[in-house]
């Protein structure tokens, strides 16, 4: 455990200390991390959307007395701060003294894919003597990796830290601050490729990272990488993964990564890997709906104080106005005190509802809440699984890999569906951050959920989309926007298609109208003044020359006359119009035409009134591509979700539509498959029959061939007619199928995402995207 006083970080950092000098022996750098307690450093750090600063006064209410921040901050009553350029760097710096501290062997890790799977691996895996530490799930960032080190002390004896980059120069800063003794490659590829302008580049950066090690461990299938590596530092110990035994698995990368495990314990001294202990990896928390109105957040796989820590926060976060509930396995970290700071976790986090399962954990009981539930096994939990009241609950599930919890994660489910859509919404969150780069920090986001999340989902959306700090957020009906309310989402909502029917509800939950006529102007403010309002926030539509819905130029007069008699019912929150053709080159002229004409009449309309609305006029494709149609703010639509003409490459794919095998068969030529006899037979074929059809919304035109989807990486393509329940698939190029493989029908890997999807049916990915059926499960990762 870190433990400096602030004087000390003040003097190893190159900063000043204002105030009192208090001990720290913790970092939080959100504000809204439940786990900050009056010796937590809270450290302020300023991006182009926020600043922390302006949340100190309320992290102090919560306790926290010690700050570093960039800036003289108002300090209470006994509180002190470390006062330095820049809270990142200075971080990076005190990370680096800490990691100096530590006398065991650093472990750096990286890689275009595969670093957190061969981490965790080696987590399972290691011996219980070995006394691994590694970086929490994904923490490979710059701010990540010093977060992960400073968890660091010398109770371990190994340290494994996941290092990513996403273009130049950050890989050294990296390097700087693990200092690895030994560093691991495990592949390398075009994930995160858009920040370099080469592969070339991308590796020699990637390999930045060895520069100081004595030993690196790489794997020769990835043949660019391996030469790079030995031509730059030939003079190290150099290991080839290739030629280590493991098993055989799955797909090639899970082969590799295999391999690279198995030549890391060599190394080390270990006995051989037993893969056949491997439990899934956790990459990310998955949060899933649940029975009774509940939502699971599932984390069976992995059970330390760290990870529990960054967990409890996103149960706190993803529990908006539910209660919440952790159920938790025994804890496999050495030490006596394991359990006083579980139980102090608990504690400060809030939990209404807390379930131990695990002999040792029940034996530690008395140093929890007195209605808390313990069972001495998951076998036990799930036979007494009645006891748990877990209605309109968020439940944390959390577990060690022997305690099997994901088998409770299933009971509590609410669909057990087999096919699933995936979300990954920190994919989304880049996603926003990409156009937040392009446009500006001055210029405000509406992001589309209208049609669930255009399919994701809309609740779980809209709460990612509140903590990023998106301006507005806009649905198509009102029965949306209450679904978004009684998800306890809070932040303003526009709904587009406001007709006269729903204006009380929108009123009674706070919406905000699209007004598109006089008609729809009168109707509502009959409504305001009827619920007894003032200045009820509404949003004007231009029409500037889609023809779809809005008042014309010709209309300013009288609707500025309109707005005058009505001012004290409604406020113009702002005035917005739709561009018809921004994603066609060949008609740019008209686009820049709409662009002036809605400039024209929406500063007709300004002119008129005593306060200034928000304009808007650009969408995904035209925020990017017409820097004048950005105005005061910009809606966010199907470029949210990964996809975009003008920027596909900088952007990702946010859902998988996956399912797995149920059944495997081999028939010979001359055989016909599904419904009509159109899968024919033309050789002795291995076919595969996955559960999703077109009543899950996979297009029949998908069949007899028309689409590829993934198994194992590898392309298989439909064969015979789209049944309404299930498909079939052609797997005999693939070898080692087996019955429950993963099969992903879309994904975010370019040839495969629903945008590809589209492009065969001859439509849009909207329509992929919204297709897929309320009956699919969602499933929601995060970081």
């Amino acid at each position: 455990m870190m433990k400096y006083n602030l004087s000390d970080i003040a003097r190893i950092v190159g900063g000043n200390l204002a105030g009192c000098d208090l001990e720290v022996t913790a970092v939080a750098t959100d504000s809204r991390s439940y786990a900050m307690t009056g010796d937590t450093l809270f450290v302020a750090m300023q991006g182009v959307n926020h600043d922390a600063h302006n949340h100190i006064s309320e992290v102090q209410e919560r306790g926290v007395k010690a700050f570093m921040v960039e800036h003289a901050v108002s300090l209470g009553e006994g509180c002190g701060a470390v006062i330095v350029n820049n809270s990142l760097v200075a971080l990076q710096a005190l990370a680096t003294h800490h990691r100096k501290q530590f006398g065991g062997k650093v472990v750096a890790i990286t890689g275009s894919n595969g670093k957190t799977t061969v981490k965790e691996w080696i987590a399972q895996c290691a011996p219980r003597d070995a006394k691994i530490f590694r970086s929490p799930r994904s923490y490979n960032s710059q701010l990540g990796v010093a977060l992960s080190l400073l968890m660091l002390d010398n109770t371990y004896n190994v340290a494994i830290i996941e290092a990513g980059i996403s273009q130049k120069g950050e890989m050294e800063r990296l390097r700087n601050i693990i200092a690895p003794d030994m560093v691991i490659f495990t592949s390398i590829g075009d994930a995160h490729a858009q920040g370099f302008a080469s592969l070339e580049e991308k590796i020699s950066e990637k390999i930045a990272l060895a520069k100081t090690a004595n030993t690196i461990i790489y794997h020769s299938a990835y043949s660019t990488l391996a030469e790079a590596i030995k031509a730059k530092y030939s003079d190290r110990t150099l290991i080839d993964a290739n030629f280590a035994l493991a098993p055989k698995m799955a797909d090639h990368a899970s082969q590799c990564n295999a391999e690279i495990v198995a030549t890391f314990f060599a190394e080390m001294g270990y006995t051989a890997p037993d893969f056949s202990q491997l439990q899934p990896v956790a990459m990310r928390l998955e949060v899933k709906q649940g029975v009774e109105n509940s939502v699971i957040i599932d984390d069976s796989y992995s059970a330390d104080l760290n990870s529990l820590s960054i967990a409890l926060d996103n149960l706190r976060s993803v529990a908006s106005h539910r209660k919440t509930m952790l159920i938790l396995s025994d804890i496999l970290q050495s030490g006596n005190d394991v359990y006083t700071e579980v139980a102090r976790m608990v504690r400060e986090a809030g939990i209404d509802n807390f379930v131990g399962i695990g002999a040792t954990l029940s034996q530690h009981r008395t140093l929890f809440n007195s209605n808390s539930i313990f069972f001495a096994s998951t076998e036990e939990a799930m036979a007494n699984i009645s006891q748990l009241d877990v209605a309109d609950h968020a439940i944390l599930i959390k577990g060690n890999r022997a305690s099997r919890m994901e088998r409770l994660s299933h009971r509590l489910e609410q669909h057990s569906h087999t096919t699933v859509l995936e979300v990954d919404l920190q994919a989304m969150a880049r996603n926003i951050n990409y156009f937040r780069s392009k446009i500006g920090s001055t210029t405000q986001l509406i992001a589309m959920v209208k049609a669930s999340g255009y399919g994701a989902g809309e609740v779980e959306v809209a709460q990612m989309l509140q903590k990023q700090g998106i301006a507005y957020l806009a649905v198509a009906f009102a029965d949306e926007g209450v679904a978004l309310r009684e998800g306890g989402i809070t932040m303003p909502i526009v709904v587009l298609n406001a007709d006269d029917a729903s204006f009380d509800t929108m009123i009674a939950h706070s919406l905000e109208p699209e007004i598109y006529s006089f008609r729809s102007l009168s109707s509502f403010v009959q409504a305001v003044d009827h619920a007894d309002k003032i200045n009820y926030p509404i949003h004007l539509k231009i029409d500037s020359g889609m023809h779809r819905l809005g008042f014309m130029e010709e209309d300013v007069e009288a609707l500025n006359q309109a707005l005058a008699h009505s001012a004290q019912s409604v406020r113009v929150a702002s005035i917005f119009t739709h561009l018809c053709v921004a994603d066609d080159t060949t008609q740019d002229d008209f686009s820049k035409e709409q662009i002036s004409k809605f400039d024209r009449i929406s500063s007709a309309i300004m002119a008129s009134l005593p306060y200034r609305p928000l304009r808007h006029a650009a969408a995904s494709e035209a925020m990017l591509r017409f820097e004048e149609a950005r105005f005061d703010m910009c809606r966010l639509g199907i470029g949210l979700y990964g996809f975009s003409t003008t920027a596909s490459e900088a952007l990702e794919a946010v859902s998988t539509l996956r399912t797995r095998i149920v059944q495997i068969r081999t028939l010979h030529e001359g055989n016909t498959v599904g419904y009509g006899r159109n899968g024919k037979i033309e050789r002795e074929s291995r076919i595969a029959t996955i559960p999703v059809g077109y009543a899950d919304g996979l297009n029949r035109h998908l069949g007899n061939g028309a689409w590829e989807m993934l198994v194992g990486g590898q392309r298989a393509k439909t064969i015979g007619n789209i049944c309404m329940d299930s498909c079939m698939i052609d797997i005999t190029d693939i070898e080692g199928v087996e019955e429950g493989d993963i099969v992903e029908i879309f994904s975010a890997k370019r040839g495969n995402t629903a945008e590809d999807m589209a492009r065969v049916l001859g439509t849009i990915p909207y329509e992929v995207l919204t297709s897929v059926a309320k009956r699919v499960k969602r499933i929601y990762i995060n970081e």
